[in-house]
Parts: structure tokens; sequence; C-alpha cells
């Protein structure tokens, strides 16, 4: 991890794709994510290919418990899925863990906690901590701001007497996401600073994170096409995500709340501790640097690391590929530290 006093640049290398990244790549020419297929076909060759009942079973990371829950949120039933450590002594006594509600990537259109559960459980044996993974409405049936209203509505359930009994320590409940999931998360933190009437998020976790429309980066460039996110298709995504309401004012892509790494250096005050992680292959690597540079400069603690060999999707490759998996539990150890930096 970079130090707290340490530059981050704002335009990302990368070296030689990980072989491994790559042999998994050539074995699934048809998994894309923003390729040119319709979005309900790319949803469908996701789940085929990273859900966690068809990974076989030497491919399926352990965990100690799988809990299924659901969440009453403003615009409906929010399903919740934790993933409890193998350390975890079942909540009934006084200690409580961590928690990391997380929100997975795909564009705001693609995905499903099936398709992550793997990752997580990485995540949440490595950092012995509940991981929550949300099955939020996609766009773009469901249009910003539903996603950030259900983010919120899970953090204050987690932080209720729902989560204590389940184990959680409503003190130490962090947000995180990848790609467009690391997008809501620091959006969500940004509105939670601005309404003032929820405490922050303990931190923010930001895997590849879309900081905001990657128009004019040189990652934009070189990878393009070919590495599993499809930089063209970043657009389409951004189009089923922003509402298109039939009169009134719409929402602009600027918006805070849609675009943090557009933001002036000063809204980006005062905002929870941050790990940003980003990648050498993936379209999203500079506006993922750019906006971990900004996060530094308006004073906030960030912490960041670039895997120069890997691609876009990384938490999902891990059963594929050692040198993801070896990123996860990076992310892992940062989480840990997070959370508990303050008791420990």
């Amino acid at each position: 991890m970079t130090d707290q006093d340490q530059d981050i640049p704002k335009t990302g290398t990368r070296s030689t794709l990980s072989s491994s990244v790559k042999s998994f790549l050539a074995q699934h020419p048809q998994l894309r994510l923003g390729g040119d297929e319709d979005f309900h076909t790319e949803r469908r060759h996701h789940l085929e290919v990273f859900g966690i009942h068809n990974l076989p079973r030497d491919k399926q990371a352990p965990i100690g418990r799988v809990h299924f829950d659901g969440v009453r949120g403003r615009h409906g039933t929010i399903p919740v899925r934790l993933l409890f450590p193998r350390s975890f002594d079942g909540g009934g006594g006084a200690k409580k863990l961590p928690a990391l509600i997380y929100f997975h990537g795909g564009g705001y259109t693609v995905g499903s906690v099936d398709e992550f559960e793997n990752g997580l459980r990485l995540l949440a044996e490595a950092a012995g901590i509940i991981v929550v993974g949300v099955e939020y409405r996609l766009a773009p049936e469901s249009a910003f701001p539903t996603q950030l209203d259900e983010y919120e509505d899970v953090v204050s359930w987690a932080r209720g007497a729902a989560g204590t009994a389940l184990g959680i320590d409503p003190t130490r409940v962090l947000g995180g996401g990848d790609s467009a999931g690391g997008n809501m998360t620091t959006a969500l933190c940004l509105r939670l600073r601005d309404q003032g009437h929820q405490a922050p998020l303990k931190a923010q976790i930001l895997l590849y994170p879309e900081a905001r429309l990657p128009f004019d980066t040189p990652a934009a460039v070189e990878n393009n096409s070919g590495y599993y996110l499809e930089c063209n298709g970043i657009f389409l995504f951004a189009g089923h995500y922003l509402p298109r309401p039939p009169r009134g004012e719409g929402v602009p892509p600027s918006h805070r709340y849609v675009s943090p790494g557009m933001q002036a250096v000063e809204v980006l005050e005062m905002l929870p501790p941050a790990a940003v992680f980003t990648c050498g292959f993936d379209p999203l690597r500079d506006v993922g640097l750019e906006y971990a540079s900004k996060l530094r400069e308006a004073g906030n603690t960030v912490n960041w690391r670039h895997y120069e060999a890997l691609a876009h999707g990384f938490l999902q490759m891990a059963p594929w590929s050692k040198e993801a998996e070896d990123a996860v539990r990076e992310v892992a150890m940062m989480v840990k530290e997070l959370a508990r930096c303050d008791i420990e």
C-alpha cells in the first residue's frame, strides 16, 4: 500500500497481462462487459461463468456460513446475503464483527451476488469480517437514484437491531464495491456527508471504481477493447443508469452522486478513509487513480494499490488466477486494517 504522504499519479501503467488472466479471457471469448450483445445476454453469460453454483467445488472459496435475509427498503424488499467467516462465534456473545456492505459491479446493469459470492467469501475469511452482498435493483429497469436509496437502506439496517442481532458491530460498517459498485459507494459517502443525519461509513473500499466516464484518458485508449470490460460499452451503461424523465429536469452526467470523479477537490472533503485498487489492463484505470489523488488532495486518508498485470474484474477471476486471488487477499488485509485500526 502507498503511504499517506506519497503522491498518487493521475495516469497509471500496465506491464504484461497476467498469463492466468490471459488464459481465462481466451477460454471465455463471449464473456464481455459492455460488448455488442444485448445486456440480457450478458447477464446470462456472466451467471454461467461466475455464478457460485456453476463453479466446480474445488474452485469455490470456503466460508463459515451463508445467511440469506431481506431488508425492507423504500423501493421494496432488498435481498441480502451475509457471509460469515469461520472465525465467527455465532453472534450470541458480546463480541460483534465489522461488516462490509458490498455493491457489486456490472455497469449498474449486469450482475448478481451469485457471481460475486466467491470473491466475497475470500474477503470475509481473510479479513475476518461479515460481508453483506446486496441484490440491488438493476438498471435500466430501475434508474438512479434507486440504487443509492437501497444502499442507504441496507446501511441503516446493518446498523440497526436486525444487524446487531446477526452479529454486526454498528460502529464498524464499511461500504465497498467494484466498478459501478465503487461509483455507488463513493457517491453514497458524499450523500451521507451532505445529508448529515446518519453517521459516515467506517471506510470506503473501491475496486477499480468508475469514478467518472473515461472520455479522455490514456487507459481508455490502451485498454479500449479485449480485456473483458469494453470501454465504449461504459457509455451505454451510463445511459441505462441515468433517468430520462418525460418532463421536468433530468440528472446530468456531471451530478456529484453520478460522477464523483468530476467534482472539484473541495467537494470531496471530509469523506471516510478510502482504499482504492486499480489495475493496468482496465479502461477505468486512470479515472480511479484520478479520484484517489483528488480524495487525498482533499485531505482524506487514502490507501492505494495498483496491479499492473491484472485486468478489470479480478475479484471474480480469482478461481482461475492465482495473481487475482492474491490481489483479493491484499484487498482483504486493507479491509481488516480499516475496520479495526481504532480498537487493536
